[in-house]
């Protein structure tokens, strides 16, 4: 029931939509289909719910990164979410005088190995109920769950909730999240 009702909201965003017929084909993230066969970078370009993030991505330099082996897992903040920042922050962010800065913050949505729902829900239960979650930025999120849904708290207290979980990718996952996890600063 668990998996089933993950993957449903992996396809449609809500945990009442969807089928698992669905999720079997390649699921759309930002009106764009996500091809299994491709990886990370190759995807995300094609979202037009992920162009800043994909901007941020080019600033800080790590294209080749997320376009090699992996396996990596992103938690891709959305174009609201980066617009939820105070104004003037994502322009600040993309000059290259902070591409560092901003390496880190985007790395700290990163992990270092191929996560699916289902195993981030498995680890939350078996660790009573938050399961910690060090990204290759460095930073540790907490990840919970809310009702069916995974959630992540990065280390300011930012809530950020998993909208579209279990895009697979060549190289990994994405999941979608709805606001942008900061390292504490």
């Amino acid at each position: 029931m668990f998996k089933t009702t993950l993957r449903i909201a992996a396809v449609a965003g809500l945990v009442i939509a969807g089928s698992a017929a669905a999720y079997a084909a390649n699921p759309e993230v930002g009106g764009a289909p996500m091809y299994a066969n491709k990886n990370i970078i190759e995807n995300a370009v094609n979202s037009k719910d992920h162009t800043t993030l994909v901007a941020a991505v080019k600033a800080a330099g790590l294209v080749e990164t997320l376009e090699g082996k992996g396996p990596f897992t992103v938690f891709a903040p959305t174009n609201e979410a980066f617009d939820m920042l105070p104004k003037g922050t994502v322009d600040d962010l993309l000059k290259p005088e902070n591409k560092d800065k901003l390496a880190k913050i985007l790395t700290c949505h990163v992990v270092g190995v191929d996560a699916t729902s289902e195993m981030i829900g498995k680890m939350i239960k078996d660790d009573g109920g938050i399961h910690p979650v060090k990204t290759v930025g460095g930073c540790v999120l907490q990840a919970k769950m809310d009702g069916d849904k995974i959630t992540l708290t990065d280390e300011n207290g930012t809530v950020a909730n998993v909208t579209i979980a279990d895009v697979k990718q060549s190289n990994g996952e994405i999941h979608v999240i709805d606001h942008v996890l900061l390292p504490k600063m």
